[in-house]
């Protein structure tokens, strides 16, 4: 017989349930929500994982690097500029586009350690 996944009857913490109702009215979990949304695209996080390599790197190494075109890439690149995710300068013609901050190399470095547990947990 299969177990069951779900609490067999209802009933709750109500000191926690208060606390943690507290503290996540203090987050902007909507915010949370649209980084992970932005890297949720495979190219996008490739982008992140590609700017995790190297400190900087112009559009065209980033679009030969994920075997994209300059076009898309650009539209991804944006999309993750919106998002707080990369960061860019221009230098004559070119945009040399760099991780915001550490944190989205850490989120990416993170997740990356993560699925290789899960693989050898499996």
């Amino acid at each position: 017989m299969k177990e069951k996944d779900t609490c067999e009857i209802y009933c709750y913490n109500e000191e926690k349930v208060n606390r943690i109702q507290g503290e996540l009215k203090k987050e902007d979990i909507s915010g949370a929500a649209q980084l992970f949304k932005a890297l949720a695209e495979e190219n996008r996080a490739k982008i992140a994982y590609t700017l995790c390599q190297a400190e900087e790197l112009c559009v065209c190494d980033i679009a030969n690097i994920i075997g994209s075109s300059v076009a898309n890439t650009s539209h991804h690149l944006r999309t993750l500029h919106k998002q707080k995710i990369v960061k860019y300068r221009k230098e004559g013609k070119l945009a040399f586009y760099s991780l915001d901050d550490q944190h989205i190399r850490q989120l990416m470095m993170i997740t990356l350690a993560h699925k290789k547990e899960e693989k050898v947990n499996v």
